[in-house]
């Protein structure tokens, strides 16, 4: 049997149970909010400071493009340890209180919907009725600080983990970046370097998917098994042994999602960046603006809390299949053989 009818079902599982929570999806969307503004006032310190040092006129930064602006900060910021550190002393501690914030949340999240999906029932079985998606919402506050409580310091340590692995990854890769760039003169060499250059961008991304995937798997089972890091891992470890094409259907089908939802809101930014220069007409521009940043930022949470939840959905039924899982029948998803098919 291929792939395809086997996701069907937790993919339209996972849907269901997120909209039927979705409070999560507002609460990530704000945190997320909260995290890039507060990571973005060290930054804008820094380029004020860079203003100054330049005599207070900011025109030339702002008009030049990003390559330049990080240049002529990272300049202005070494020419000035005192700055360079307090500098990287504010943007360290916005990063780590926003990573703690950051881990709060998404324990209650995943707490709320691991508990949505436990006892949601055969809710992707047709027919489909709002009296039927109501009763797999979950959401209280009780419950969502609760899971937060719960798993804050074991998604803390995660997360530090997680934060190690970008820094690495991020150093080997712009490593590699630089030297393409630095590369020896000639024809030959520099398609060459850029090749690699070309090869190794799209190797890093796969690379931060998987380890975004492995993340996500293991913030799943420590919410629904309840263990530690270790555990969590191994338990990952055995669930992608047992159903890997189920996994990277899910995988594959949320990322042409992803893709899908990037090019129309490009396209939609781009309609609206049209009207702004006819007169009166353009007045509604900025609140059609923000209308379709939170469409946007809604979106992307939703389609990624609908990932969480196939997957829970088809961690439980492999959890099912082992043995592994004490959860009652009524309580249970119902697939077709235990399995899903």
């Amino acid at each position: 049997m291929s792939a395809a009818p086997r996701i069907r079902p937790v993919l339209k599982r996972g849907a269901l149970v997120t909209a039927a929570n979705w409070q999560v999806v507002a609460i990530q969307f704000a945190a997320e909010v909260s995290f890039q503004v507060l990571l973005a006032v060290p930054v804008a310190g820094g380029a004020l400071l860079v203003g100054a040092a330049a005599g207070g006129d900011l025109g030339p930064l702002l008009g030049g493009d990003l390559w330049l602006v990080i240049v002529t900060t990272g300049e202005a910021l070494t020419a000035t340890p005192a700055a360079l550190a307090a500098f990287l002393g504010a943007f360290a501690l916005v990063l780590v209180g926003g990573s703690l914030l950051m881990c709060l949340i998404k324990g209650g999240t995943v707490a709320v919907l691991a508990e949505a999906e436990r006892l949601a029932g055969p809710v992707e079985r047709p027919p489909l009725r709002l009296s039927t998606v109501s009763r797999a919402g979950r959401f209280g506050i009780d419950r969502f600080l609760d899971g937060a409580a719960r798993l804050s310091r074991r998604y803390l340590a995660l997360g530090l983990v997680l934060l190690a692995v970008y820094g690495v990854s991020g150093a080997l890769y712009l490593a590699l970046v630089v030297r393409a760039y630095n590369a020896p003169a000639g024809a030959g060499a520099l398609i060459g370097w850029t090749l690699a250059a070309a090869v190794g961008t799209v190797g890093f991304l796969c690379w931060i998917t998987v380890v975004n995937l492995v993340y996500l798997l293991i913030q799943m089972a420590m919410a629904v098994d309840d263990c530690t890091l270790r555990t969590a891992t191994a338990r990952v470890a055995a669930f992608l042994r047992a159903c890997p094409r189920e996994v990277a259907g899910v995988v594959g089908v949320v990322l042409a999602l992803v893709v899908l939802a990037t090019i129309a809101s490009v396209v939609a930014a781009a309609g609206v960046g049209l009207i702004a220069f006819v007169p009166f007409v353009g007045l509604i521009v900025l609140p059609l603006q923000v209308a379709a940043w939170l469409v946007r930022g809604f979106l992307f949470q939703y389609i990624g809390l609908t990932a969480l939840g196939a997957y829970l959905a088809q961690y439980r039924t492999y959890r099912r299949q082992a043995g592994l899982d004490s959860t009652r029948p009524a309580e249970a998803a119902t697939f077709p053989e235990g399995r899903i098919a």
